[in-house]
């Protein structure tokens, strides 16, 4: 027996210089010599694979086994009932050897050295080829002549498959090997489809990418025939999922190889310090059904308990700050107390049973995602907020010129109360705009006479017409404001002085909003656009407004050198300017006047915050008593 070093010396020297040797004839007649009889699985073992094998290749089928090397494939399916097998290798020294080690137990069997893109059988006389890691070692690169020898294989395997034959191709997909073979195939008018391997020996596995098993199967080209059948199965799906084109598919085969790295990453080291998230698509739809977010604390202390956990974000909830944003969730990791924390959180047009069903279907798939050092069958538990998996109704779905699509949905708070938001999908963890809706709206009944109309043309009244002025939750709590920095923005309109509205007419305005986004993120400023806070336009806003208006701004700047610039350019044109930071927030509210005349004291504003409350509060409307005006106008200050 070999030593270590002595095998590792061995590997060494089986290693091609160059990749292009794989393709060499005389590479392979070298390495079958040093290596000897003993089999070499490239992909995995038979065990791999029986099971798709299986599913295509029939006991009475020919099967012809192309670049067989020394594998043992062959040979287990010959012991399983598979006797009509032929294998051909480009290597005479392999063909011998397997010659020799096959005459006696399995004679029926023939091996004949060959090249598989000039074959010597006539046409159509196999219903499989089977391909293990073969076009892998001829596909070494793009240049001309390895396209060219492709080609070639690929029409040889054509012309000696029958008519519903299929090619089954192990392969680890490599992307230049994939798109050729997906390509070529389906051009052909051949439907394809490919099947990620379920790992059954991990530990013997040469590669850490993933291995596919390629199905093409034999089609009479049709002249003018568009449509294509590609489809991807995985081991978890029932069926497969059907794609509209190659580049689709060759996009769920590269998802499956960042999956399988992701995990050998995941199994091995901690992502402290990174931000890792991966989505796990419905296995019928293709859309988004969950994603992940893998949060590691390093600093926290490992016990048997503490390794692992799995938080579900309740549906809705997933735009809050402690499950949108990188920063909440090492929050969350940090009260939770597990050395790593699984935060999932669930899609819109997805249904969910229960907590329970979400469980049961995910624990298989996040056991997958366990740190290093779990101990060996340590219970992992499920956490959530409140036990229940929440409640998110789409109302409305429609498209912006500017924005693109967006749903309007509502979904269930913490405090059991119901909100209405706008997302755009384009940014789905962000809220555009919410308002929080009514538990209670007055209840209007059918009258006698619709009912009784009804009723005599035989036709029960729909849910719609029974609940249509009975809809809980869907009237507008126009009192709420679900941001502070707006909360503010409505206090200060405690400084104005006039009592007669917010326009002035002869196009003067008591006030002046500016809440506005900048796109432009290589600035340390977010809000408003850099335009909007130039001297010039500034002007022309001071222009616009009444002698005792109020111009209101909300200033989100990280960027200190550039802030201070835009506080000297508001100070050149508003001569008194008050300033309201908001609690926990970059957002800084400015109300901005055009006299210092207008200066107010701190009493002052406390009693124009309690005036301005009570003419808002309105006599039998709903009044959202989180909103104190005058509390808001206490921090003010004057900059």
């Amino acid at each position: 027996m070999l030593k270590n070093s002595q095998q590792a010396g061995l590997k060494m020297n089986l290693l091609p210089k160059s990749s292009k040797e794989f393709s060499s004839a005389e590479y392979w007649e070298t390495f079958f010599k040093k290596r000897g009889a003993s089999a070499f699985e490239w992909y995995g073992s038979y065990v791999d694979h029986c099971a798709v094998l299986h599913k295509y290749i029939k006991l009475k089928d020919k099967v012809l086994v192309v670049g067989c090397g020394n594998s043992e494939l062959s040979e287990q399916m010959y012991d399983v009932g598979y006797q009509g097998i032929t294998n051909i290798d480009i290597s005479e020294v392999v063909i011998d050897q397997m010659k020799e080690r096959n005459a006696t137990c399995r004679p029926t069997m023939a091996f004949m050295k060959m090249d598989m893109v000039q074959m010597e059988f006539g046409d159509s006389q196999f219903q499989v080829v089977l391909d293990k890691g073969t076009l892998d070692a001829v596909m070494t690169d793009e240049s001309d002549e390895t396209l060219l020898n492709v080609d070639k294989m690929f029409a040889e395997i054509g012309r000696v498959l029958q008519v519903g034959g299929r090619f089954v191709c192990i392969s680890l997909a490599q992307e230049h090997i994939a798109k050729k073979a997906v390509s070529y195939f389906s051009q052909q008018g051949w439907p394809v489809r490919i099947h990620t391997v379920e790992e059954q020996s991990t530990a013997n596995r040469q590669f850490m990418m993933p291995v596919f098993i390629f199905i093409f199967t034999k089609f009479k080209k049709i002249p003018g025939a568009g449509h294509k059948i590609l489809e991807m199965c995985s081991e978890e799906q029932d069926k497969p999922l059907r794609l509209d084109s190659v580049g689709q598919l060759l996009e769920a085969v590269k998802g499956r190889q960042q999956y399988a790295l992701l995990r050998n990453h995941l199994s091995k080291n901690s992502t402290s310090g990174e931000n890792v998230s991966l989505t796990l698509c419905n296995s019928v739809s293709g859309k988004p059904r969950y994603t992940f977010y893998i949060v590691d604390l390093l600093s926290m202390k490992a016990s048997r308990t503490n390794h692992f956990a799995i938080f579900i974000v309740p549906q809705g909830r997933e735009t809050e700050w402690l499950f949108g944003t990188d920063e909440g969730r090492r929050q969350l990791g940090k009260s939770a107390e597990f050395k790593r924390l699984l935060v999932v959180v669930l899609h819109r047009d997805q249904l969910y049973e229960s907590m329970e069903a979400i469980q049961s279907e995910l624990s298989g798939k996040v056991m997958e995602l366990a740190p290093p050092g779990l101990p060996p069958n340590q219970q992992v538990p499920f956490l959530s907020v409140g036990g229940d998996i929440g409640v998110r109704t789409v109302q409305y779905r429609g498209a912006s010129d500017m924005s693109g699509e967006y749903v309007i949905e509502d979904v269930k708070g913490e405090d059991g109360n119901y909100f209405r938001h706008l997302i755009f999908l384009s940014n789905v963890n962000v809220v555009q705009s919410e308002a929080k809706l009514l538990h209670t709206v007055s209840k209007s009944v059918p009258s006698q006479r619709k009912k009784k109309k009804d009723k005599r043309r035989g036709r029960p009244c729909s849910e719609a017409e029974k609940t249509s002025n009975l809809k809980p939750g869907q009237a507008v709590d126009k009192s709420y404001l679900c941001c502070d920095h707006h909360r503010a923005m409505i206090a200060g309109l405690a400084l104005l002085s006039k009592k007669d509205g917010l326009f002035a007419g002869n196009a003067s305005y008591d006030v002046i909003m500016f809440d506005v986004d900048s796109k432009d993120t290589t600035l340390g400023m977010s809000c408003p656009p850099l335009a909007f806070v130039d001297d010039v336009f500034l002007l022309k806003v001071r222009n616009l407004l009444a002698p005792q208006g109020l111009f209101i701004l909300n200033l989100v700047c990280r960027d200190h050198i550039l802030k201070e610039k835009v506080m000297v350019t508001l100070k050149g044109v508003f001569p008194l300017i008050y300033l309201q930071k908001i609690e926990g927030e970059v957002n800084e509210i400015l109300y901005c006047q055009l006299t210092m005349e207008l200066k107010a004291r701190s009493k002052d504003l406390l009693e124009a915050g309690q005036n301005l409350e009570n003419t808002l509060k309105k006599h039998g409307k709903h009044w959202d008593q989180t909103y104190n005006l005058a509390e808001m106008l206490k921090t003010v200050t004057i900059v």
